[in-house]
């Protein structure tokens, strides 16, 4: 399986950079594009029919979601409409949530049934979308959110940290990963607030307990130095570290 970053800016759309959201492929299954913030709509089209995409959402802060309303409109009134209702993974709320952002009045809802099929993730409970394994897990952070772990039948594995603090089960989740895409939202500090984003030492720190192959860094704000997270993050973890940028792709393989 392949992902390509369509956007990784932590917490508001960057200069260089979509907010959140990363392309996933892998043959027998749809496209899966993992979280959908601001100027992700753009990018994918760079790579895949907004029509086709299956969607997975880590949780509904706006950086990660709230290019959908968009996404909504291309795949009712673009010449060629979707002919099909996509799948749509996300928290308990997500329908409720994305159905205000899309109306087009205050204090309606966009029942957008017509074109996504919406299933609420159960924590610890796997589920198979085409020939993939996508595994949730809750984790540490103010609105209700998942970290992913993906496996293709190969065994080859992806996890995806979504936005989180420390917890032992994204720890647990990222055990002996190949790739390791993990939130460095800022340097280490004890001021910074607990339960709500990583540091690039906590990052490197995570990846060295769960043994995993590659650290992959993500939802850097404009704010961070990159520099300095990658730097704190190699100071604890001995294994490949790298900051993604937008247009990258990156193919997971079995160990």
């Amino acid at each position: 399986m392949r992902i390509t970053v369509l956007g990784c800016s932590g917490s508001v759309v960057g200069p260089d950079s979509p907010a959140s959201g990363y392309l996933l492929t892998a043959p027998d299954t749809a496209p899966l594009v993992i979280d959908f913030g601001g100027g992700v709509l753009g990018a994918l089209q760079r790579y895949a029919d907004p029509n086709e995409v299956q969607v997975l959402l880590s949780h509904l802060h706006a950086d990660h979601c709230l290019d959908l309303p968009g996404l909504f409109v291309w795949r009712r009134y673009h010449p060629t409409p979707a002919t099909e209702r996509g799948l749509m993974y996300g928290p308990s709320d997500t329908w409720t949530r994305l159905a205000a952002a899309s109306s087009p009045l205050g204090g309606d809802l966009d029942d957008f049934a017509d074109i996504f099929e919406v299933n609420p993730w159960v924590d610890a409970e796997a589920v198979q979308i085409g020939a993939l394994s996508v595994l949730p897990r809750l984790v540490s952070h103010p609105t209700e959110s998942y970290g992913l772990r993906i496996t293709d039948p190969s065994g080859a594995t992806l996890v995806y940290s979504g936005d989180t603090g420390v917890c032992e089960s994204v720890v647990e989740l990222a055990d002996g990963a190949d790739v390791f895409l993990c939130e460095a939202s800022w340097t280490d500090s004890p001021a910074r607030p607990k339960h709500l984003h990583l540091s690039g030492a906590e990052a490197g720190q995570i990846a060295k307990r769960a043994g995993v192959g590659r650290l992959l860094l993500t939802h850097i704000p404009p704010w961070t130095s990159r520099e300095d997270v990658i730097t704190e993050a190699k100071a604890e973890f001995d294994g490949p570290v790298h900051a993604v940028v937008p247009g990258e792709c990156i193919d997971i393989r079995r160990g």
